[in-house]
């Protein structure tokens, strides 16, 4: 297995945990339920590509591969032992870079709770700590202002545009860079969040 997986994380009522074949039904009737909602959010393939993974299985195949080939870690987020959403820690790059960056999407029942910050607080400490990465980024679309409350509340740092950066329902489109650094953060990004919710 990588460095830094498989790996199981808890604060509070939010647990992160490998993406399992179990999830199934949990996964498939949270994005059904979440399909107007996750839409404008979601990944597609550029005409022309290979398509998405046919099957809830499928996917879980291919993220677990990567997984085990230390380029990702896909993680389920539960709240209170139930499935909310995923959160997917990707293009990991070691050698000089010691980088990666997080996607994530949330089951709109447990939207407005701090489920999300404190997820990507946790993952953030585990692929620093743990992992040994040096950056996380996390690239959102400026539309998305519940995306961009997560990185708001984490404060993490706006560091530039990428136009046409992903593939996005249909189109390319543009995206706002958000990323932190180890040393931006020498007391974890978990604390961070504790301390400006309580500032």
């Amino acid at each position: 297995m990588s460095l830094g997986w498989p790996a199981t994380l808890r604060s509070g009522d939010v647990t992160l945990r490998p993406l399992a074949r179990s999830d199934k039904s949990a996964w498939r009737d949270a994005r059904r339920r979440n399909a107007d909602w996750l839409r404008p959010w979601d990944a597609t393939p550029p005409p022309g590509t290979d398509p998405r993974p046919a099957s809830y299985g499928a996917l879980v195949r291919r993220l677990h591969r990567m997984a085990r080939e230390g380029t990702t870690f896909p993680f389920a987020v539960d709240v209170d032992g139930h499935f909310a959403g995923q959160l997917t820690v990707n293009n990991i790059v070691r050698g000089s870079a010691q980088f990666c960056s997080m996607g994530y999407w949330l089951d709109q029942r447990y939207a407005g709770r701090g489920v999300m910050p404190l997820a990507v607080a946790l993952a953030t400490d585990h692929c620093f700590r743990a992992a040994g990465l040096h950056r996380v980024e996390i690239c959102i679309r400026p539309e998305n202002t519940n995306s961009l409350r997560v990185v708001e509340k984490l404060g993490m740092r706006e560091v530039g545009l990428a136009p046409g950066f992903l593939h996005i329902d249909g189109a390319w489109r543009d995206h706002r860079i958000f990323a932190v650094t180890v040393e931006e953060c020498p007391e974890g990004m978990l604390a961070r969040l504790h301390h400006q919710s309580h500032e």
